[in-house]
């Protein structure tokens, strides 16, 4: 469900999707993905809204996607025979994903 929540970096009201409810010392705090950034942000539970259903007739400006036939590749070092090449990985790692996102911008 998309609510609407109060972003303070952005110092304006966004459409997010709640991930995740943590209880902070004194409140509640929501993990929110906005949609129309596409970044997570960590909000408190006060400022928090229902959608008006006009806000949320709104395209949104950002979607998530994937791209098509991209795998994870990974560098492979063996040390005993002093050799190292790209082989194909499970997932991508935090190195590649930030290099990814720097070609993006």
């Amino acid at each position: 469900q998309i609510c609407v929540v109060f972003s303070e970096e952005l110092k304006c009201w966004c459409r997010a999707v709640i991930k995740s409810i943590m209880y902070c010392t004194d409140h509640y705090q929501t993990k929110c993905f906005l949609v129309d950034y596409a970044k997570y942000i960590f909000v408190k539970s006060k400022d928090i809204r229902v959608a008006l259903e006009a806000f949320m007739q709104i395209p949104y400006r950002a979607k998530k996607c994937r791209l098509y036939c991209t795998k994870p590749v990974t560098l492979h070092v063996n040390f005993c025979e002093d050799t190292a090449k790209i082989v194909p990985a499970k997932r991508w790692d935090s190195a590649a994903t930030r290099y990814f996102q720097n070609l993006v911008k």
